[in-house]
């Protein structure tokens, strides 16, 4: 017999059944690694000599695994009726024909050069896998193996069907990568698919090409999904494309599950996930569930923030319309996050922070909303939350400072008392008000060890203030947050501190918001009564904006009402006056007094304002009018002057 290597090197005879091949691609596989020859080289025929030839043939022909001798020209010289069932044709019409080609070895270039060196002899054997298509349509998944007979020079080709072990496979990987209750693909899956597009997006020596997405067969594109605008395949997309990930939380759920029970619960996510695949169906994004009620819907080649925008409306409108459920009519919404940006560079945990992030903006905004990812935004949460975790160790290295502001007599302008203003020398950001950080220690807890490192300094600097000028007393307010009431024994923190500093209790006044006083009972009423007992006074801070319950004002423990600086606000130049503010302070004072407490007024910034509410009977002022907020010295350097503010 005469040919060539490649099998084409003469007319077969007779002319064997047409038997096509369609190679894997990355769709068909369970296991990318299925379809890379195996270049193992230590497999050699052993022939036994107490075995005939006509033994072997008679073996060859009764084997239940289909086989070929091959050539060195790479053409059939027989093949036994296994090869015949498994390919649908009569074994004795393959004879002469091309092996690479029965097999499909010529559509992948590894499996091609790998065979062609087992039939030159330098190769052992080559194992593959490949997807056949026998005539009529059906496709048969085959592991090929060919191993080289050195005693004849010839090749032995093996093919074993193993379509129903792939199926079995593709089974249990569905099972294992899909919801039980509503179908959709899982977490594990869906984070499998996300690390292949932003894998697919990497940037890449020139000329080499993509790496292969794994399988997903039961992910394919909605039959209604459009093509891409651009025309471009998957991988050529991806590469410098974008990516977008609408991800999604019901509001309410939980509220569902614990009226009408799990099973409604879950009939009622089954719902929404069909509605959810509804919207992502035309454009073929996989939608996920991720987890109770959470789910995820990708965009591996997002258009752009607008096409996410419109899938996220797409969506709430979708969620709004009632659902059937168990009997009951059930009305549900959704607080989406939004994240879109390019693919290229970024991470998959990456992106899910910023998405989890944006969904958590969407619920504190109001809930049934989306939101879109802002970089500024989470600059600041970032920030707040890099504060958040160095709050307490700040306390212990000593980082933070008290600034002092006057409290002025609005009557003859002697400085009265100064306010301790706690500030934070942050290695990092640098000095932060308290705005900045207040918020987030009563959150974490952290004011308890800084109101106590606070309370203390105060009253140490005001100790020495009354030692060096025992003729002027000089009162310092200390702010108190609710926290430190209800999380700590302030009762005996003060009297602690107030015997270590020998500071009298009379020259501290301790400040709570009147939402905080207001709200009083229990516990924190019996302390602040417990501290007005002790001789320390009690202020109402910013009162005027809260619950500024005048019925209850009578029955606490209080001495003094700091008013809201948005009312001085209103006691502008007389050509821009604002009667009724001035007529709220005027009323406030009287009936302050009536009650027997004192009046500071908040955010003096003029001496116009400073006369006007002297005038109608505030005791004493505050503001940037009088002084800034200083360090202990500049008041200790205004007291030895006697010069007032």
């Amino acid at each position: 017999m005469s040919g060539t290597l490649d099998g084409h090197g003469g007319p077969p005879d007779p002319t064997p059944p047409v038997v096509t091949q369609r190679h894997a691609t990355s769709d068909d596989a369970s296991n990318v690694s299925d379809a890379t020859p195996d270049f193992a080289s230590d497999v050699t025929p052993v022939v036994t000599p107490d075995v005939t030839p006509d033994g072997f043939r008679a073996v060859f022909r009764a084997a239940q695994l289909g086989m070929a001798v091959v050539g060195r020209d790479g053409r059939v010289r027989t093949a036994n009726a296994a090869l015949g069932v498994l390919l649908g044709t009569d074994p004795d019409l393959l004879r002469d024909s091309s092996a690479a080609e029965l097999a499909g070895l010529r559509e992948d270039p590894r499996a091609w050069s790998a065979y062609r060196e087992v039939l030159l002899g330098r190769r052992d054997r080559l194992n593959c896998t490949r997807r056949l298509r026998r005539p009529g349509g059906r496709e048969v998944w085959a592991e090929v193996t060919v191993t080289a007979l050195p005693e004849t020079r010839d090749a032995l080709l093996s093919v074993s069907d193993i379509t129903d072990r792939r199926d079995l496979r593709a089974r249990l990987r569905h099972l294992r990568m899909h919801d039980p209750v509503t179908g959709l693909p899982n977490r594990s899956l869906f984070f499998e698919r996300l690390a292949a597009a932003l894998a697919a997006a990497m940037p890449r020596p020139e000329g080499v090409p993509p790496p292969d997405a794994p399988p997903y067969p039961d992910a394919r594109p909605h039959p209604d999904a459009r093509p891409h605008p651009d025309g471009l395949s998957g991988g050529d997309r991806r590469r410098g494309g974008r990516i977008g990930l609408c991800y999604l939380d019901l509001d309410g759920f939980k509220a569902v599950n614990d009226t009408l029970g799990h099973r409604a619960g879950d009939l009622l996510l089954g719902a929404v996930a069909r509605r959810l695949t509804e919207c992502a169906a035309p454009d073929g994004h996989l939608v996920a569930r991720l987890g109770g009620d959470e789910f995820a819907l990708l965009v591996e080649e997002s258009a752009g923030t607008e096409q996410l925008v419109d899938l996220a409306a797409a969506v709430q409108a979708a969620l709004t319309r009632p659902f059937e459920v168990a009997g009951q009519r059930l009305a549900v919404s959704a607080s989406i996050g939004v994240v879109e940006r390019p693919a290229a560079g970024t991470h998959a945990t990456e992106l899910m922070q910023a998405a989890d992030t944006t969904l958590y903006w969407a619920k504190a905004d109001g809930k049934a909303r989306w939101t879109l990812f802002d970089p500024e935004r989470n600059a600041h949460r970032m920030t707040r939350q890099a504060l958040s975790n160095t709050l307490r160790p700040a306390v212990e290295r000593g980082e933070f400072v008290l600034q002092y502001q006057p409290l002025v007599g609005l009557g003859d302008g002697v400085v009265r008392g100064v306010e301790a203003l706690v500030r934070w020398r942050h290695p990092q950001y640098g000095t932060l008000a308290p705005n900045r950080f207040i918020g987030l220690a009563e959150e974490t807890g952290a004011i308890v060890p800084l109101g106590r490192w606070i309370l203390a300094t105060a009253c140490r600097q005001a100790r020495r203030w009354q030692l060096d000028h025992p003729g002027e007393p000089l009162v310092v307010s200390v702010n108190v947050a609710v926290r430190q009431v209800w999380d700590s024994d302030l009762v005996a923190d003060v009297a602690g501190i107030l015997a270590e500093t020998g500071l009298p209790a009379r020259l501290l006044q301790l400040e709570l918001t009147e939402s905080a006083v207001m709200g009083s009972a229990g516990r924190p009423l019996q302390q602040l009564q417990a501290l007005r007992d002790m001789g320390v006074a009690i202020a109402i801070d910013d009162f005027g904006t809260g619950y500024s319950n005048l019925a209850y004002l009578s029955r606490l423990p209080v001495s003094t009402l700091k008013l809201d600086g948005s009312f001085v606000h209103g006691f502008r130049a007389e050509e821009h006056p604002n009667p009724a503010d001035e007529t709220i302070v005027e009323a406030l004072v009287q009936l302050a007094h009536r009650l027997g407490l004192t009046v500071t007024a908040e955010c003096v910034e003029s001496a116009e304002q400073a006369e006007r509410l002297g005038r109608i009977g505030c005791d004493t002022g505050q503001g940037w009018f009088y002084s800034r907020p200083v360090p202990a010295d500049r008041i200790s350097a205004l007291l030895n002057t006697g010069v007032r503010p």
